[in-house]
């Protein structure tokens, strides 16, 4: 596969100097790199879970509108947190974000995140 085929994703808020993109397209596909829920004004998760979540699916969001998908584009999601029994929680806003079927997915166990987070999400998302 030639580099012409690939299209790299980096939102125009990000850190600079970081070592990966925000998304890869290859063909008809979005690989996304693992975003956590982080302050910008910060740089830390925020204390409220909820302010965390937001920030996180908006960044998630954000990859995809650049890419001109959305979430019900998404077709594998893996979520890591060090706190499993978060889920449930997780689970309550993650559900909103979806008008269609939900994508397959994993959530696990891990250790500590970067930044204080409490959650790392990264997906694929296909278009069409």
């Amino acid at each position: 596969m030639s580099a012409e085929s690939r299209r790299y994703i980096n939102l125009p808020n990000r850190r600079a100097g970081l070592p990966f993109s925000d998304g890869v397209f290859v063909g008809d596909t979005l690989y996304i790199s693992g975003r956590i829920g982080l302050d910008l004004a910060t740089g830390a998760a925020p204390a409220s879970i909820d302010a965390e979540l937001d920030l996180l699916f908006e960044g998630f969001q954000a990859v995809l509108r650049e890419a001109g998908m959305s979430m019900d584009d998404l077709v594998w999601v893996q979520v890591y947190s060090p706190d499993v029994s978060l889920w449930q929680q997780f689970n309550a806003a993650y559900v909103k974000l979806f008008s269609r079927e939900f994508p397959a997915r994993a959530f696990l166990g891990s250790g500590p995140l970067l930044m204080n987070g409490r959650f790392e999400m990264l997906g694929i998302a296909v278009k069409g």
